[in-house]
């Protein structure tokens, strides 16, 4: 008997870049790719974190570098992306909440979020799709999206929109590349404990909130998703395309 060969997980010899590396998930997931052999790129506004982050995965070892990004700027996101290309593996963990009751949302606030986690995402995922393009190379693109982008959340009604949206264009843009091999994915998390989060953990009402939703009775860590990254970046997916990878201890379930 002929067992199957085990996909790899590996992702030696191939060129990351993650998008809101500075902290929480994203940096958990420039952690994971490098630590899997990925040569990662870490962007985000914040230099001087990055390069802590840095200095820290040099420590190990292992492959990895700064670039300062704003991800809602879109042209000088656009060169970036091109004078680093080609990218095998795009992570944008790159987002922004401003949470509020429907009725109370002003413009600033809609076009901040919108600007970010939509334009922003969908731009940043075309730029580094077209140096794939270009060059006859198949990779992976993956959105940190959210489980509010299946579902809806109080106060989160601008938030909701946006990752709903990620979602949209996630599948259209699978369709369009798959053929060139191009897969493109997202990843919703549930309520992560990080710095961002910590005054959302901290309100007991919101807790309680959390606690009763998720199923398998605890909060997320950023470790739950560095697994799920590797996972979609390598070609243990490789048939994964236009899907949403749940990483919500159940909330959505049910």
């Amino acid at each position: 008997m002929n067992l199957p060969a085990s996909p790899s997980f590996s992702l030696a010899g191939k060129k990351a870049i993650v998008t809101g590396a500075s902290s929480g998930i994203g940096a958990a997931c420039a952690v994971a790719l490098a630590r899997a052999g990925a040569n990662v790129t870490l962007a985000a506004r914040r230099i001087s974190e990055l390069n802590a982050i840095v200095d820290e995965l040099h420590k190990e070892g292992l492959q990895a570098n700064a670039v300062i990004m704003d991800v809602s700027q879109i042209e000088q996101t656009q060169e970036l992306i091109k004078s680093l290309g080609p990218l095998d593996i795009l992570v944008n963990s790159a987002g922004l909440a401003r949470h509020g009751t429907a009725i109370e949302t002003n413009i600033d606030d809609f076009d901040a979020v919108m600007n970010l986690n939509l334009k922003g995402a969908y731009f940043l995922t075309q730029a580094v799709a077209k140096g794939l393009l270009e060059t006859k190379k198949a990779g992976s693109l993956i959105n940190i999206s959210s489980q509010m982008a299946q579902i809806g959340g109080q106060e989160r009604a601008v938030y909701c929109a946006s990752k709903h949206a990620v979602e949209g264009f996630t599948k259209a843009m699978a369709i369009e590349w798959g053929k060139q091999g191009i897969r493109v994915n997202t990843i919703c998390p549930t309520f992560i404990l990080t710095e961002l989060t910590a005054a959302t953990f901290a309100d007991k009402e919101k807790r309680a909130w959390i606690d009763s939703k998720i199923k398998l009775d605890r909060v997320g860590k950023v470790q739950d998703i560095m697994g799920a990254v590797v996972y979609l970046a390598s070609d243990a997916s490789s048939l994964v395309t236009g899907s949403s990878l749940m990483v919500d201890g159940g909330w959505t379930a049910g």
